[in-house]
């Protein structure tokens, strides 16, 4: 009676084992929890058709990849937020052994250098509205960077065009995320580059997706090469009006799928030099691609998405029917590097080191707003109180004659006036010690002459003493006040 229930486990256990070989190895290693949301239907918008259809096929792909799926459509605000810190929940949970990965496909807005998600209820009348409405990205990645795990991953396609007529002042696109400058072991993508829209796509799925489906599948692939070939492949779709970004502090190796009999199929045109990490130099550049056909050359800057491989491209190749479209790459992209750090450094002569380069672009309004906000933030500083412009990288000329700007951490030009101030107290008054009297012999005569009229001189030089000290520490105190921010107290 027992012979046939015995069997039957063994029969079982096989199936499992069987089961456990063909999962992927990566993921049997690790916990993988995945947060897949496809916003549609916007209430107040055109509806998305693409999103949905591509929230489906993530989920089903990434179940496959071994991570346990959470799918959300339709979010509104409070629904995304609340989606989210379930999420990172799930994660904390977890442990520290743990892949997070976060798909978003839907509407995504750049407000003043931010971005945002957009839920489906976002209904905005102004600008100032994206704020109070939206799910900010950096408040996503934030609250998982906070969390110990193995790896994060961010897809976002939701760099597609600006649908609501009230932000008709926005920049287009979504503006640079440096995973470097978090917590480390981050990867986020967009599916176009910084300041670009994306395309919704002709098919079920956007192009970004599209590619994503089918090269996530390909086995022992690095997670840095599989978007390096999502990116040749929807330029190649796109016929380069789209082309993918990413940016990776990632410290551990990432695999969608493991190990196969099959073998991998090269990217067309890469090199392990081309393929290889760390930022080359134009020169380098221009050694690599000298004499290669300028399809393959294309492919391989593309691949790389720098600026110096696209500027030694445009040098190499410039009859090519390809460099305008590369040369419209770059441009761009040099004055998102630009854009990136006139907000990180946020001073008057960051952004009006932006305007000096870029006046007629999509970001001089938003540049122009804050400037005068930064203005109005330092209005008190005195004239004497200016530093030397700051020169925004990647600008094409150099701001010279831009006006000088309130001194900051950043551009310290009147550290000697800051260091003056201690502390609010003004400063004690100088006490000069007189030498003592020296005694006279026992038989000498001594004859004291009458002082002349008039203050005593101690009294004098004491009373300089106090103007001076006095007159110093006002000074100091007023510059350190207007560095400090405190606009309430004047002198």
């Amino acid at each position: 009676m027992r012979r046939p229930v015995f069997s039957s486990l063994f029969l079982a256990s096989g199936i499992l084992a069987l089961t456990q070989l063909t999962t992927p190895t990566d993921a049997a290693a690790e916990a993988r929890l995945a947060l897949v949301i496809g916003q549609s239907a916007y209430r107040t918008v055109p509806e998305l058709p693409n999103a949905a259809n591509d929230a489906k096929g993530m989920t089903e792909l990434l179940g496959n990849a071994g991570f346990n799926v959470t799918t959300a459509a339709n979010l509104a605000q409070s629904e995304m937020r609340t989606a989210i810190s379930d999420f990172a929940g799930k994660v904390s949970a977890s442990g520290a052994d743990t892949v997070a990965l976060v798909f978003y496909a839907g509407h995504g807005l750049q407000i003043d250098g931010e971005n945002y998600l957009v839920p489906v209820d976002l209904d905005p009348k102004r600008e100032a509205d994206i704020p109070l409405q939206g799910v900010r990205l950096n408040d996503l990645l934030n609250t998982l960077g906070a969390l110990p795990t193995r790896a994060r991953i961010f897809m976002l396609d939701a760099c597609r065009n600006n649908p609501f007529p009230a932000l008709s002042g926005a920049g287009h696109g979504l503006a640079i995320v440096d995973t470097k400058a978090g917590a480390p072991g981050s990867f986020i993508s967009y599916s176009t580059s910084p300041g670009a829209e994306a395309e919704d796509g002709s098919g079920i799925d956007s192009p970004y997706t599209t590619a994503a489906l089918t090269i996530a599948k390909q086995p022992n692939l690095p997670i840095e090469e599989v978007f390096k070939r999502i990116r040749v492949a929807v330029a190649q779709s796109t016929d380069g009006r789209q082309i993918p970004w990413e940016s990776s502090s990632l410290t551990t190796d990432f695999k969608f799928f493991g190990e196969s009999s099959g073998s991998t199929p090269a990217l067309p045109g890469a090199s392990a030099m081309a393929l290889a990490g760390g930022t080359r130099s134009v020169e380098d550049w221009r050694k690599t691609l000298q004499g290669k056909p300028a399809m393959v050359a294309y492919e391989l800057v593309i691949t790389d998405d720098t600026v110096e491989a696209y500027q030694a491209y445009i040098e190499l190749y410039a009859q090519d029917t390809r460099t305008p479209r590369v040369r419209t790459v770059l441009e761009r992209r040099r004055q998102m590097l630009a854009w990136e750090r006139a907000t990180a450094i946020n001073t008057r002569a960051s952004f009006e080191a932006y305007l000096a380069n870029w006046d007629n672009s999509d970001l001089a309004a938003t540049a122009r707003r804050l400037l005068l906000r930064v203005q109005n933030r330092n209005y008190g500083v005195p004239v004497a109180a200016v530093a030397t412009p700051v020169a925004v990288a990647m600008a094409p000329t150099c701001p010279c004659s831009t006006p000088a700007a309130p001194a900051t951490p950043i551009n310290p030009s009147v550290a000697p006036v800051i260091k003056k101030r201690v502390d609010d107290t003004p400063p004690k008054r100088k006490v000069v010690e007189t030498p003592p009297k020296r005694r006279p012999p026992p038989d000498e005569v001594i004859y004291e002459r009458a002082p002349p009229p008039g203050p005593p001189p101690g009294a004098v030089m004491q009373g300089v003493g106090i103007g001076i000290g006095i007159g110093i520490g006002m000074g100091g105190r007023g510059g350190g006040d207007h560095y400090r921010g405190d606009y309430n107290r004047r002198y």
